[in-house]
């Protein structure tokens, strides 16, 4: 890694590690997930503060976490130990939108964000509504 990360992720860090999972989920990270999350990062309110320094620490983690066997399990891992529970449903909103933003989903990413509904423990009628939000938004003619 090229930057230390031993220090406690911030819950913005756990936001945009999530994102970028996403996104690297199917091993293609497409421009318009990329654009969405420097959007998302950029505009909304949780990332006033962020240092956008931090994208790029967050990017090598993930990557390197990617590598490991168990990397997953190291990712959630460390959302559960550093996300508060009452951003579960935005990092989940955040992660649908960047499946999303390319205007595909396909099977790595629907089983990654699987995955994230039931480590965040996101009740089932709030994920599918949701869901259903990422879907309108990026919906095209």
């Amino acid at each position: 890694m090229t930057q230390d990360v031993s220090h406690p992720l911030t819950p913005q860090d756990c936001l945009v590690a999530l994102m970028i999972a996403v996104s690297a989920s199917d091993e293609d990270m497409r421009t318009a997930e990329l654009i969405k999350i420097q959007s998302q990062v950029n505009n909304l309110p949780i990332f006033g503060d962020y240092d956008l320094d931090r994208l790029n620490v967050m990017s090598q983690l993930v990557f390197d976490l990617f590598e490991q066997e168990d990397g997953l399990d190291a990712l959630f891992g460390l959302l559960r130990d550093n996300l508060p529970d009452k951003l579960n449903e935005t990092a989940y909103a955040l992660s649908c939108d960047v499946a999303a933003a390319d205007g595909n989903l396909n099977d790595s990413e629907l089983r990654l964000l699987e995955e994230i509904r039931y480590e965040l423990n996101i009740d089932r009628l709030h994920a599918a509504a949701i869901e259903r939000g990422a879907r309108a938004r990026h919906l095209t003619l």
